[in-house]
């Protein structure tokens, strides 16, 4: 990793100087200040020089690559990484012939690596970054599976006049059920329980 050490009259100088030196932008470094340095007796006598460390910064969407193929090659699965970034959004899609074993049982594989993958694309970082992982399309094919079981379920929760319990889901699996019904007129829905069996429930409107 490229750093290098330099000198200022302010902390402000010396990091100016050492982006200079690496020929890049502040945004891409990481600072680390040795010294803040001492403007003395008329800005001249007693004075000491601020004094920063600077390094590149490593490039989160490549660091996440990487541990998706380190973790992918370990579960035995060859699989093809392609990355965005939008923003402070950073989404991967994975594919190969084994796609089927990195997303597991109604995506639990997916949604687990999804979530070691946003503590490594957030380590030691100063900007948050919302972390997507997908395996050929399964996100999309998930969300319109969730939006028609909604709608039954819904259905089912009228007919019975019973509120109706669905299984336990992650953050974002529930906000799909939740919209899904959001202008629904003759239920509601509220999610219940503590993670990781935090659950959405559908409750029928009472003068139904």
């Amino acid at each position: 990793m490229r750093q290098v050490t330099a000198t200022g009259q302010s902390v402000e100088e010396a990091v100016q100087s050492a982006l200079e030196k690496l020929d890049t932008t502040r945004d891409q470094v990481q600072v680390e200040i040795i010294d803040e340095g001492k403007k003395g007796l008329l800005g001249i006598f007693g004075s000491k020089p601020a004094i920063v460390k600077v390094k590149m910064a490593k490039d989160k969407v490549i660091e996440g690559e990487e541990f998706l193929q380190e973790v992918t090659e370990k579960m035995g699965v060859r699989a093809a990484i392609h990355s965005s970034k939008n923003g402070n959004e950073i989404t991967y899609e994975l594919s190969g012939e084994q796609i089927a074993i990195l997303i597991g049982k109604r995506g639990q594989t997916l949604n687990a690596l999804q979530y070691l993958l946003h503590l490594v694309v957030n380590r030691d970082s100063d900007q948050y970054y919302t972390v997507v992982l997908d395996a050929e399309g399964y996100r999309e094919r998930r969300r319109e599976t969730l939006q028609n079981l909604a709608e039954k379920l819904a259905d089912k929760a009228l007919r019975t006049k019973r509120e109706v319990k669905l299984e336990p889901m992650p953050s974002y699996e529930r906000k799909i059920i939740h919209t899904a019904l959001q202008n629904h007129q003759s239920v509601n829905t509220y999610s219940d329980g503590v993670e990781p069996n935090r659950h959405v429930v559908i409750k029928p409107e009472r003068n139904r």
